[in-house]
């Protein structure tokens, strides 16, 4: 096999580990450092950036009949409204500090919205980039009710009012999928041969997205081997997200097999916005907490990895 062949077959998990080692040299070789200094805040800065691109990029190849509001759309948003209205009642039962920071953490990884990017991996699975889109601009608007609904019950000092939080969603959502969405939807209409040939690069923001998760993997590195918390509640924090992503990443496939559209569904609800899930508990929660909306994004896309080596061999998914 080819050194492009084996980066094609293993592009995530390859993306995954050079985001870990990446990020210990530049952060623990004395020689490295000074580099590590300047360039890790410049790759941090090209996030926002790449990822406009490669969604401008995969949104040109949208099939605009797929854009319209599905039944399962809905039920996944009561299911993960329900799922952590579920984890904010268990938070209020609990006096123990330890427990309660593990449960913020899995709380977060659930009210999550659904991430920008999970339309990039949707396309490489066989799912439906419309109906993916669609479903992450309700997922945004549901969050910006909900945030400030919940928040004040997990944090009885989370000062964060409805209108805050709304703009603050909504403005993330604008900026990360509308504008792309009306850009590539406008270009389709008025420079039809740059969109068809950015069609022919069939795998071009996928790649952008592996760059991405690679840098995303390295500020993961960061927050985890600096977080000041117990050996037993860190591997908690660590390990539990694994089993959030399952248990999401399935729902999301058994709703959306009744609909017919079960790669869809499943990315919907278990491919997370961990960015904004960071951003929030860091900002309204125990800081301590983001350990684990850190920890779920290198598990989803562990099984986003997985799912792609199955379609590869297989030829399909068959859940």
């Amino acid at each position: 096999m080819s050194l492009i062949a084996f980066f094609k077959q293993w592009s995530l998990p390859l993306s995954l580990l050079i985001g870990v080692i990446g990020y210990l040299l530049f952060a623990y070789v004395p020689l490295l450092q000074p580099i590590g200094e300047v360039v890790g805040p410049l790759l941090e800065s090209l996030i926002p950036v790449v990822l406009f691109v490669l969604l401008y990029v995969t949104f040109c190849k949208i099939q605009i009949k797929e854009m319209r509001p599905r039944a399962w759309h809905f039920w996944l948003q009561t299911i993960r409204v329900s799922l952590s209205a579920f984890f904010v009642w268990l938070i209020t039962l609990t006096s123990d500090p330890n427990l309660r920071l593990v449960l913020e953490g899995m709380f977060v990884c659930v009210i999550c919205p659904t991430a920008a990017a999970a339309p990039v991996v949707t396309e490489k699975l066989g799912g439906s980039i419309g109906s993916l889109t669609i479903y992450a601009i309700i997922a945004n608007v549901v969050t910006s009710i909900i945030i400030p609904l919940f928040f004040p019950m997990v944090e009885k000092s989370s000062d964060i009012s409805f209108a805050t939080a709304s703009l603050m969603v909504l403005r993330n959502v604008t900026t990360v999928l509308v504008i792309p969405l009306v850009l590539a939807l406008v270009s389709r209409r008025v420079i039809p041969r740059v969109t068809d040939r950015i069609k022919e690069f069939r795998n071009l923001g996928f790649y952008l997205w592996c760059f991405n998760l690679t840098i995303i993997t390295g500020i993961t590195m960061r927050n985890i081997l600096h977080a000041s918390l117990s050996g037993t509640v860190l591997a908690i924090l660590l390990i539990l997200p694994l089993f959030i992503a399952l248990l999401q990443f399935t729902i999301g496939k058994l709703v959306g097999r009744y609909y017919g559209d079960s790669i869809s569904a499943g990315q919907a609800l278990g491919q997370k916005n961990t960015v904004v899930g960071i951003w929030l508990t860091l900002t309204f929660l125990n800081p301590l907490a983001a350990v684990a909306p850190g920890a779920y994004v290198l598990w989803q896309n562990m099984v986003n990895a997985l799912q792609l080596w199955y379609k590869q061999k297989y030829g399909r998914l068959k859940w």
